[in-house]
C-alpha cells in the first residue's frame, strides 16, 4: 500500500512537472538570411545574440545562404516545406514570393506609430495587393562618390544638393576633363566587378529611367515593350556603352581598389562603400547626387528585407524577432556597419551622418524628393532583373544595342504571357 501510494505520488509529480518543463523551452525561430558583405553579417549576429539574451520565450537560429544562388535556395525550401520563419530577400523579390504564397502578410503586427516612424519607401517596397508583407532595417542609396582632389585638378565642378546636379552634357564634360587629366586611368569605377546580377538593375536602370524609359509600362506591368527598347532606351544604352567605348570605364576592372587606390575619380555605387571609402580617403570623399540625363535625376532605391513565411509555426516569434530588428539601438549596429540610410525615421534624425551637412545627406535628400525610383512591384521582376542584367553584360561588351533590349523585352513578355500576366492568386 505505501509502494504504491508513493508510486501514485511520483506520477503525479511527473504529471505536473514535465509539462511545465516542456513549456519552458523556447520556441526555435529559424531564419534565413543572404550572405552579403562580412560586415553586415557580423551585425546581423550581433543582432540576433541580443534577442537570444533579451527574453526566454523564443530562440533564434539563423542559416547563412550565398548570395548568388540565394533565391532558387529559397524558392527549392518552399517547395520541399524547408522556408524558415522569418526570411530576408532583395525588396523586388517580395512580389514574385507574395504571389506564390510565400509569406503572410503582417499588417496586424505592425502599429500605427511603428508605421509612422518608417520610412515610406520601405512601407511602398514591402507592401503588394494592399497588403505589407515585409520591413526592412534600413534603405538604400545610389550616387557617386568622387576624388576632391582629382576634381578639382581638372576644373570639374563638384555639385552640392539637388538643385545644381550635374546634367549630361556637364557629365560628359566632366568625364572628358577627367580623363584628359588622367589619360592612362578608366576614370570612373562602375563596380562590374560585382558581375551580372542584381547590380546591374540596381545601379544602371536609374540611367534608363533618367532618359526616359524603364524597366516595364508600369501603368499595367503587362509588357516591357516600347519602355525598354524604345527611343529613350536606346539613347540611355547607348551612352553607357559609350563609357566603355571612350576608356571612361571598363567591364573587366583587376579588382574592387580603383577607387581607393586613386586610379577612378569618380565611384559610381551605393551607401555600402561608405565606411571604406572614408577611411581611406578622408576629408578627400564627396558624395555627389545623381546626374540629370533629361527626364531627372534618378537613384536606385530599396533594399534587403524581412518577413515571416506561410511555413512558419511560430509567426508571433518571428514577429518577436523582427520587431526587435526594428528597435533603435539594434538598427543602429547594423546601419553603423553598412552605411545604410535607417528605416526608422527617428533613428535617421539622429543620425549626425544624414543630417544637413552630413556625409551621408544626399542620400536622404533622394529618398525624401522623388529621386528615388523603385524597382518594378510586380512578380515578374526576377526575370525583369535577370534579363536586364545580361543586356547590360552585351551591351557592355560590344553588342548592338537595340537588339539586346529587344531580346530582354520579349523574354520578359514571354513570361508574363506565359503565368497569364500574373494574376492575383
Amino acid at each position: 500500500m505505501k509502494v504504491s501510494r508513493v508510486l501514485l505520488g511520483l506520477l503525479l509529480v511527473a504529471l505536473f512537472i514535465l509539462p511545465m518543463t516542456a513549456s519552458a523551452q523556447p520556441a526555435e525561430i529559424s531564419v534565413f538570411f543572404h550572405s552579403g558583405r562580412g560586415s553586415e553579417r557580423d551585425a546581423l549576429d550581433t543582432i540576433i545574440t541580443n534577442f537570444n539574451d533579451s527574453q526566454s520565450d523564443y530562440v533564434a537560429v539563423a542559416t547563412e545562404l550565398p548570395e548568388g544562388s540565394y533565391t532558387d535556395a529559397v524558392n527549392a525550401a518552399a517547395l520541399s516545406g524547408d522556408l524558415p520563419c522569418l526570411l530576408d530577400f532583395d525588396g523586388p523579390t517580395l512580389y514574385s514570393f507574395a504571389w506564390r504564397g510565400y509569406l503572410l502578410p503582417i499588417d496586424s503586427y505592425v502599429s500605427d506609430d511603428l508605421k509612422a516612424d518608417i520610412l515610406p519607401s520601405i512601407i511602398d517596397q514591402g507592401s503588394y495587393n494592399d497588403h505589407l508583407y515585409s520591413l526592412g532595417v534600413f534603405d538604400s542609396g545610389l550616387a557617386l562618390w568622387a576624388n576632391r582632389e582629382m576634381l578639382e585638378a581638372a576644373g570639374v565642378r563638384i555639385p552640392t544638393g539637388l538643385d545644381d546636379v550635374w546634367t549630361l552634357d556637364e557629365f560628359d564634360a566632366a568625364l572628358a576633363a577627367l580623363k584628359e587629366a588622367n589619360p592612362d586611368n578608366f576614370i570612373l569605377d562602375l563596380k562590374m566587378n560585382y558581375g551580372e546580377g542584381e547590380w546591374f538593375t540596381y545601379g544602371f536602370a536609374p540611367i534608363l529611367q533618367s532618359f526616359g524609359g524603364d524597366l516595364i509600362d508600369r501603368s499595367t506591368y503587362e509588357s516591357a515593350e516600347g519602355v525598354l527598347n524604345g527611343e529613350a532606351a536606346v539613347a540611355a544604352m547607348t551612352w553607357l556603352q559609350g563609357l566603355f567605348d571612350k576608356g571612361y570605364a571598363t567591364s573587366t576592372p583587376p579588382d574592387d581598389n580603383e577607387f581607393i587606390n586613386g586610379n577612378a575619380a569618380l565611384s559610381w555605387v551605393g551607401h555600402w562603400e561608405y565606411n571604406r571609402y572614408a577611411t581611406e580617403l578622408g576629408d578627400n570623399l564627396v558624395l555627389i547626387s545623381m546626374p540629370d540625363f533629361g527626364q531627372g535625376a534618378a537613384t536606385g532605391m530599396g533594399s534587403w528585407n524581412w518577413g515571416i513565411t506561410n511555413q512558419c509555426e511560430s509567426p508571433d516569434g518571428a514577429w518577436a524577432l523582427l520587431d526587435f530588428m526594428l528597435e533603435p539601438e539594434q538598427m543602429t549596429i547594423m546601419t553603423d556597419a553598412n552605411g545604410a540610410v535607417p528605416s526608422r525615421i527617428s533613428v535617421l534624425d539622429a543620425d549626425e551622418r544624414y543630417a544637413e551637412g552630413g556625409p551621408l545627406n544626399i542620400f536622404v535628400q533622394q529618398l525624401q524628393n522623388g529621386v528615388a525610383v523603385p524597382r518594378p512591384q510586380t512578380p515578374a521582376y526576377p526575370v525583369i532583373t535577370s534579363e536586364f542584367a545580361k543586356m547590360i553584360s552585351e551591351i557592355s561588351s560590344g553588342a548592338d544595342v537595340q537588339t539586346a533590349l529587344d531580346n530582354a523585352v520579349d523574354a520578359i513578355d514571354a513570361d508574363i504571357s506565359a503565368n497569364d500576366g500574373y494574376p492575383s492568386m
